[in-house]
């Protein structure tokens, strides 16, 4: 519980919240008033509080709740009655906030406030105040549900002299301001998740983003078309003096210049083989129209319905015209020849990937989608006009183009020719290029020797490949903090190769832009090239080349000692994503820092910090793991499961909780290469873990391996051969970590649900019966789960006298949880005797016909006071069909008489009054569900028989109670005092009389308790209301009228 000090603008008092009332204790013979008990905080413990104090079914963050279908029977909440909020476990009690006096009259504060001393009224000096502890101001003791007797006995007050203020806030606060605040406002509440949902699940709250890629399409196939015709300079493109001539870092005048081509080809090839080296390149050098349509048609043939990628370079061929028509050869390369964009289009189809190295590129761009429309338009006329017409995608299609309209690629004598394609396919050598052309420090590095930087790009320990990790986390941060996320994921998480050349896209703007161009893309991308990440990339760039010289010096034999010093922008960027966990997550605002804990996490040097960061952040929320899933982390901590190394266990167990609590679509990656055994292994009973709540992560291990059985008849198999079932029995014995044994339960009832092999190695092993060990166990969260376990292990469909004796014996152990004071319990229970009732439906015919006959003769023969009712046990016979004992004759008892069924069936029907309304509910429908069932069995005759005799023989009082008074006596009536007329209106259970009768076939009573039995209060009976439409769609005629009498509903002898 937990105490709060609120302030609500004017100072207030405290209210008594005991309320007087007439009526006697009825929990107590002969009228006694019991003794009250005060509780209040001083003396109240604190509750266990545990990671996840939620309610068993409802699992982390509501996971659970939707694990397993229920029968007949649900948890939903009931719609607030009469100002009761649904899911509460009491109604708010009767606090007037607006005048601040108690419903005494009074406004005597409760000497338990802080500061109550300092009012010193006339009240103390009165000769017959006696100083005592006043009653708690929340009782809970009784239900708020019913009438509540008046606690006024002061014999056990008067005994506590020595008590003192809540939680020592009068040694622990000084300052008189706050607490006078505090001791005028003073409340108390119940703050546990099962206080507050009772079990429920809470709605979801967030929409879980889609983010595996279903379309995932592979580029599969390129075509090189290098259109250079070297030596012979096109018409309309001016070339300076000195100009640009590298192309694929070759340089096409370096001899031999016959085979210069040729080595621009292969080279172009081996860049892009960096990018992917899975894809089937082709070089095509100076293509012939002829060519490129063979070409073409036979690059779309080989890859099928895969994606294609076509790389255009015309340097040596004239600018695209304006209509978007690119050129190449004749046969004889004597004249330039057009291939229009239709063309191009009908040759390659769709996918495809198109990169427009050339001037006036984005004239390609802009006509690209006019000839798609019309290629479209036709094959929408010929599908009309032949219905067996296959149709011919053009879409979707991805363009890359160097620059924009009316604009001509750089002619710097200090940058390649190709430098769009440098930027694509060379991005780290192009951007140390770029670097040293653009410092405006003197340097002794040249851009051929920063070119140069030692290294490989496929090592991270290395120069050149620490670059290229730090590179790729940049450009990939920077397009997830600019672009949307449909469309991050699309172009960075599809494929490989587009990944690749689109991050890579995003260096050409931030280059090419300082020279005039502006590249285009499509879909579009905004423009980056002023992103404040790009410093730090320089920063990184700049650390690199400061240690070139030594790292050549190192190479030559010079420096053999010198070790490079890795860039400290990880270690950076990670303390950024601390701090924004620290300080900047209030809002749900993406961390831009998460791509880069994504990139560290390939790093064995960061990859503990970067997971203990990462599960933090997981931590947050559902929304904290969506954004995780959708840029991509999965694979990372799917791939982890692999490593052994310890250290890494703790957090990768809590990762996958919350990834599991939030997605459970990742079941099936659980299963491949055994990921499952990771959690399994930990869940041993004598594995340890490198952290001091090692129990607490065997919870999750049990909560991820749950989440791998719920609804997966898969992974129910495969956990089945494992030992998981072995572990989760021996941890059901483990005193000290409640969570551990909710989740072993919970894990269990996963496992074996719907799976007959494994309830049957659950008898093997007993499980049933260390279950039943946990029916008094000390929190409630396991109780309920310990029930959730009991009601999926029913339902074995060879139904033997084994299986019975089982079920039978677990009905029995769980009986005793019908009086559990937690209505989560309850709601539990009620569902496990639903499932029993539907498993045993035929005999509880039998049982409630029984039932139904014994009502009968109580109403025909009410009992006498002579004191042995309750040697009559669960059932109720008239005087000549019992012993002089008591007892029922044996030729009297039924043929359910003392069975499991009659308890269960008793327990329901005492349910059904309980003072929870969602309880109440629950038991109302399973009560009313085997009646209806009951009608319609072969005895169904004679029980609708019974239901009209019960009615009209408590229908006949009816006319003598409207004499009676509708107030409540101010003075208690002694049970004793009852009338003979009086008695004639009992019944054995109240939700026979009152429940029942409202169904079309019954009518209902007033009856009161035979005299010397005990019971809990219930609601009023509905009045009699034949009809031929249900009852239950219409509220009776006197539902909201007074009580007339002190009604008991009580069962003899339980």
């Amino acid at each position: 519980m937990t105490a709060v000090a609120v302030q609500h603008g004017a100072p207030r008092q405290q209210h008594n919240l005991h309320r007087s009332n007439p009526s006697p204790n009825l929990n107590t013979p002969s009228g006694q008033q019991p003794q009250p008990q005060n509780h209040t905080l001083a003396t109240a413990p604190n509750p266990q509080q545990l990671p996840h104090p939620g309610p068993a079914m409802n699992g982390m963050n509501g996971t659970l709740g939707t694990m397993n279908s229920r029968h007949t029977v649900s948890n939903d909440p009931i719609q607030p009655a009469n100002g009761v909020e649904a899911g509460s476990a009491y109604a708010p009690v009767n606090l007037d906030r607006s005048n601040g006096t108690s419903q005494n009259g009074s406004s005597t504060r409760p000497t338990t406030s802080a500061g109550a001393t300092a009012e010193s009224s006339q009240d103390d000096s009165e000769p017959d105040r006696i100083r005592r502890r006043p009653a708690a101001l929340l009782q809970r003791s009784k239900s708020d549900y019913g009438p509540r007797g008046d606690d006024t006995n002061v014999d056990m007050e008067e005994d506590i002299q020595d008590w003192g203020e809540r939680h020592g806030f009068g040694t622990n606060y000084a300052s008189e301001e706050y607490v006078s605040q505090l001791a005028n406002n003073w409340y108390m509440y119940f703050t546990d998740k099962r206080h507050e949902t009772t079990g429920n699940p809470k709605s979801l709250g967030y929409e879980l983003q889609d983010w595996r890629m279903k379309d995932r399409l592979k580029t599969v196939s390129a075509a090189l078309a290098i259109c250079l015709n070297i030596g012979v300079e096109p018409p309309d493109q001016l070339k300076t003096t000195p100009g640009a001539k590298l192309e694929a870092w070759q340089d096409p005048s370096h001899p031999p210049v016959q085979k210069a081509l040729e080595t621009i080809g292969k080279s172009l090839q081996a860049q892009y083989e960096t990018l992917a080296i899975r894809t089937r390149y082709k070089q095509y050098l100076d293509p012939s129209v002829e060519e490129t349509k063979k070409f073409c048609i036979s690059l779309r043939r080989n890859a099928k319905e895969e994606r294609v990628l076509f790389h255009y370079n015309g340097h040596g061929v004239p600018k695209p015209t304006s209509s978007g028509e690119i050129w190449v050869f004749n046969k004889n390369y004597t004249q330039y020849i057009p291939v229009s964009l239709y063309d191009l289009q009908t040759w390659l189809q769709a996918p495809t990937f198109f990169v427009w190295d050339c001037s006036d590129s984005g004239n390609i761009l802009n006509n690209f989608h006019r000839f798609v429309d019309k290629h479209e338009q036709e094959e929408l006329e010929n599908s009309k006009k032949d219905p067996n017409y296959v149709v011919t995608n053009y879409k979707p299609y991805i363009h890359l183009a160097a620059c924009g309209i009316k604009e001509n690629l750089p002619t710097n004598p200090l940058l390649p020719a190709d430098v769009f394609t440098a930027c694509l396919t060379t991005p780290i050598e192009m951007a140390l290029w770029f670097f040293v052309l653009q410092n405006p420090l003197p340097s002794q590095v040249s851009p051929e020797r920063a070119k140069k930087l030692p290294g490989r790009l496929q090592e991270r320990r290395t120069p050149l490949g620490e670059l290229n990790w730090i590179f790729t986390a940049i450009t990939d941060t920077i397009a997830w903090t600019t672009l949307p996320r449909p469309l991050f994921r699309k172009f960075f998480r599809q494929d490989l190769m587009v990944a690749a050349l689109f991050r890579n896209f995003l260096l050409a703007q931030r280059i090419m832009s300082a020279y005039g161009c502006h590249p285009q893309s499509y879909p579009q991308l905004p423009d980056t090239h002023q992103h404040s990440l790009w410093e730090s990339w320089d920063l990184a760039v700049e650390m690199a080349l400061a240690q070139l010289p030594s790292l050549e010096m190192k190479e030559s034999g010079q420096l053999p000692d010198y070790e490079f010093q890795n860039s400290s922008f990880f270690t950076e960027q990670l303390t950024a994503f601390e701090v924004y966990l620290t300080q900047g997550a209030v809002t749900h605002k993406a961390p831009d820092q998460l791509p880069v804990v994504l990139q560290v996490l390939l790093s064995q040097q960061h990859r503990v910090r970067a997971l203990i960061l990462l599960g933090k952040f997981l931590d947050m929320g559902p929304w904290a793991v969506n954004l995780a899933l959708s840029i991509g982390i999965f694979p990372y901590v799917l791939k982890l499961l692999q490593s052994a190394a310890a250290e890494l266990k703790p957090v990768m167990v809590f990762i996958w909780t919350r990834v599991l609590a939030v997605d459970l679509t990742c079941q099936q990656d659980l299963l491949k290469d055994s990921g499952y055994n990771y959690f399994s292994s930990i869940l041993k009973p004598n594995e340890g873990l490198p952290v001091v709540d090692s129990l607490e992560h065997k919870a999750m291990c049990a909560f991820i391996l749950a989440m791998l059985c719920n609804g997966y008849k898969q992974g129910q198999n495969v956990c089945n051969q494992t030992d998981i079932m072995t572990y989760c029995l021996t941890h059901l014995q483990n005193a000290d970590n409640p969570l551990l044994r909710q989740w072993a339960c919970l894990c269990i009832s996963q496992l074996w649900n719907d799976l007959p092999e494994a309830k049957w190695r659950g008898i093997r092993e007993n499980a049933p019966a260390k279950l039943s060990g946990l029916v008094r166990d000390v929190c409630c969260e396991v109780r309920a789960a310990m029930l959730y376990a009991m009601t999926t292990f029913l339902g074995i469909p060879d139904l033997t006298d084994e299986v019975a004796r089982n079920e039978e014996s677990i009905s029995w152990t769980v009986i005793e949880l019908a009086n559990d004071g937690n209505a989560m319990v309850r709601k539990e229970l009620l569902v496990y005797f639903s499932k029993f009732i539907h498993r045993y439906e035929s005999k509880f015919w039998v049982v409630a016909f029984e039932q139904l006959q014994e009502e009968r003769e109580y109403r025909q023969s009410p009992p006498l006071d002579d004191g042995n009712d309750h040697k009559m046990g669960l059932h109720y016979a008239r005087m000549d069909n019992r012993n002089k004992d008591g007892t029922i004759k044996a030729t009297a008892q039924g043929l359910s008489h003392n069975s499991i069924f009659a308890v269960v069936w008793k327990h329901v029907l005492i349910m059904a009054i309980d003072p929870h309304p969602e309880v109440q509910r629950n038991a109302t429908i399973i009560v009313d569900a085997l009646h209806l069932s009951l009608l319609r069995s072969p005895v169904g005759a004679a029980a609708r028989k019974l239901f009209d005799d019960i009615s009209r023989i408590s229908a006949k009082p009816k006319a003598s109670k409207s004499h009676t008074s509708k107030t409540r006596p101010s003075t208690p009536t002694r049970q004793d005092t009852l009338s003979s007329t009086q008695s004639s209106q009992q019944g054995l259970l109240k939700r026979t009389a009152s429940y029942l009768f409202t169904l079309p076939f019954g009518g209902s009573t007033g009856e009161v308790t035979p005299p010397d039995s005990t019971g809990r209060s219930g609601l009023k009976s509905p009045g009699l209301n034949r009809n031929s439409l249900p009852a239950r769609s219409r509220l009776p005629p006197d539902f909201n009228s007074p009580p007339e009498q002190n009604d008991i509903a009580s069962t003899p002898g339980t």
